[in-house]
């Protein structure tokens, strides 16, 4: 269990339990650029935390690492929804990608409204700060190809 003084909401989180969950998630994923773009984005979690803990104290890593997971988790969402996909047509496909969207910013909404309330020593400029870093993350999936490079070898 983490053992944290000031942040009384998340006091008796279990950080394993939520890792697993983390862990799960990612397994369902079968879309590449997404799965990756996830990793980079929890990478940059713990860049963030570390920085902002560094600069600001408890609170400010707390923050930022909770500005990061709000986009984590509901990025992870998302990509669930989209793997699960399973129509072919041209309506299938939108309907699935509307959804997915919806289910998105549903999340975004509900988890920053939910740490604003609850988390009562937030640093307001360093959540929302990482959260709008980790969105513009969330956009690098273009730039990731579906495929792996595959290295060829000359003999």
């Amino acid at each position: 269990m983490i053992k944290v003084e000031s942040p009384h909401f998340f006091r008796d989180i279990s950080f394993f339990n939520f890792l697993t969950y983390l862990l799960v998630l990612m397994f369902q994923i079968k879309n590449r650029p997404l799965g990756i773009v996830l990793l980079w984005q929890l990478v940059f979690a713990c860049v963030v935390a570390v920085i902002c803990g560094l600069l600001s104290g408890i609170n400010g890593a707390f923050s930022g690492f909770f500005g990061v997971l709000v986009s984590v988790v509901a990025g992870g969402a998302y990509a669930v929804l989209i793997s699960r996909h399973s129509g072919y047509s041209a309506g299938d496909v939108l309907r699935t990608a509307l959804r997915a969207e919806a289910v998105k910013i549903f999340l975004i909404v509900m988890l920053l409204w939910i740490v604003f309330a609850a988390y009562k020593d937030l640093k307001p400029v360093i959540f929302i700060g990482s959260f709008a870093a980790a969105v513009l993350i969330s956009s690098m999936a273009v730039f990731v190809s579906e495929k792996p490079r595959v290295k060829k070898h000359i003999n």
